[in-house]
């Protein structure tokens, strides 16, 4: 089974994590796969907004953790920082509109793909955690973005304590763009994505590329690796170790 999926549609497309067996966990094979897809997709002039979706009516439950303490270690161990990396480096340069569609939950590395999102539609019901800090780890991704978007105060309040946050919190902290009832999730960002869509195709890339510009500041690649370069662990290959918060259902 392919762990990511292209739907396409007139003028947008879905980008699907397709591991609802694991939570739409994320290990090796999906990062590839994402990485492709999105390549794939910011080269597609025809594409001005895309969809980012869990299959199985959940959005990501992080880091695969089974997976990455797999004994043998599996063949996409070694690469698998760098292909991460190249992942959220795509989705900054994306000239497109990403619009997330949060259903039940987005923790930690999930979490990092859903404030990545310009949009987000979050369910009633739906959280969102960054809870390394918890588990004695560093979120060099999501304290990336959350600075980017939401500044340095937002931040800390959300990786320094861990907790999560409802739907309505979300709303109020700006992580969220709307909440609506759970089963409405992904027709809503459809939605947005179909009337983006229908823009004049010349100022939606102009618009992203300009809001980033003056957001980072920097490069976007370079924005990423300062955020790692702050990470005493970040060259270590050490393995995930089962996290102490309670798995969602």
């Amino acid at each position: 089974m392919n762990p990511i999926l292209i739907e396409r549609h007139d003028g947008w497309a879905e980008l699907v994590l397709n591991r609802p067996e694991r939570k739409n966990a994320i290990e090796g094979s999906l990062a590839e796969a994402m990485r492709d897809a999105l390549g794939e997709i910011n080269a597609d002039d025809a594409i001005r907004a895309v969809v980012l979706r869990g299959a199985g009516g959940a959005f990501c439950s992080g880091l695969d953790v089974k997976a990455f303490n797999a004994d043998p270690a599996p063949p996409w161990a070694a690469t698998f920082r760098d292909t991460w990396d190249e992942v959220h480096c795509r989705l900054i340069e994306s000239p497109k509109v990403i619009v997330g569609a949060l259903e039940r939950y987005a923790i930690n590395g999930g979490a990092a793909l859903a404030i990545a999102c310009d949009l987000l539609v979050a369910g009633e019901g739906a959280f969102l955690q960054v809870g390394e800090v918890q588990i004695g780890m560093a979120a060099p991704k999501n304290i990336a973005w959350l600075v980017l978007r939401h500044g340095e105060a937002a931040a800390a309040r959300m990786c320094l304590l861990g907790d999560r946050l409802d739907a309505r919190a979300m709303l109020r902290e700006g992580i969220a763009s709307e909440v609506v009832d759970d089963a409405a999730v992904t027709a809503r960002a459809g939605a947005i994505a179909a009337r983006i869509a229908g823009f004049p195709p010349h100022g939606v890339p102009r618009i992203k590329t300009a809001l980033r510009a003056a957001a980072a500041g920097m490069r976007a690649r370079d924005w990423f690796a300062a955020a790692a370069a702050h990470d005493p662990l970040a060259a270590t290959a050490a393995p995930v170790r089962p996290s102490s918060m309670r798995k969602p259902g």
